[in-house]
């Protein structure tokens, strides 16, 4: 027993750390993609050798960085209950939710989610179909037009996003600029009763 509790700590103790450094990681990599493992642990407040404890090289750094930034996207998708909440509530909160994430994480965010990272290529494919369900659920509400293309729309509410989430870095209000893009959306693919809302 007093084994276990005196693990229990240390183990949270390397998370926050982990976390200390990802942050970190993050906020040098938005303003310099160059940065070195020991800028990286300056910005941190840890000494080198313990992000290289942590992580054994730079692109070892990166690739964590690059699935928690994911795993961080896909619970902004779900705290928003895309398979529950009415559809147009569903899309603003998610919306809202993703740009928060774009913006704090706009380094990861921004690395590709191919095949060289399976876990992020995985999480995305999964939101992608979470997004075309939710789309879905719009139109069979009459939220979205019945004859648009899903994929289509998907692509550009994507768009509409990454291009807002320059906005939501340079200190746009995230729910503000949610409603931009949702009300852009359904200008271009709702029905005329969810237009200019």
């Amino acid at each position: 027993m007093q084994k276990q509790q005196t693990t229990r700590p240390r183990r949270a103790d390397s998370e926050r750390t982990v976390r200390t450094i990802l942050e970190a990681a993050e906020r040098v990599l938005a303003a310099n993609p160059a940065a070195t493992m020991e800028e990286f642990a300056r910005a941190a407040g840890v000494a080198r050798t313990t992000v290289h404890r942590r992580f054994a090289t730079r692109e070892a750094l990166l690739d964590e960085l690059t699935g928690w930034a994911a795993r961080q996207f896909a619970d902004a998708v779900d705290a928003a209950r895309p398979d529950a909440a009415p559809p147009l509530v569903a899309l603003y909160q998610i919306t809202a939710n993703v740009l928060r994430v774009k913006t704090d994480w706009s380094f990861a965010m921004n690395r590709g989610a191919g095949d060289d990272h399976p876990e992020a290529a995985r999480i995305h494919a999964d939101v992608r179909a979470t997004c075309i369900g939710l789309f879905r659920r719009a139109q069979e509400g009459q939220v979205l037009r019945a004859d648009i293309d899903l994929d289509w729309t998907r692509r550009v509410y994507y768009a509409l996003i990454h291009e807002t989430a320059k906005e939501g870095a340079a200190g746009g209000d995230p729910d503000a600029l949610a409603t931009r893009v949702v009300d852009t959306l359904l200008r271009g693919a709702g029905t005329s009763s969810h237009t200019g809302m």
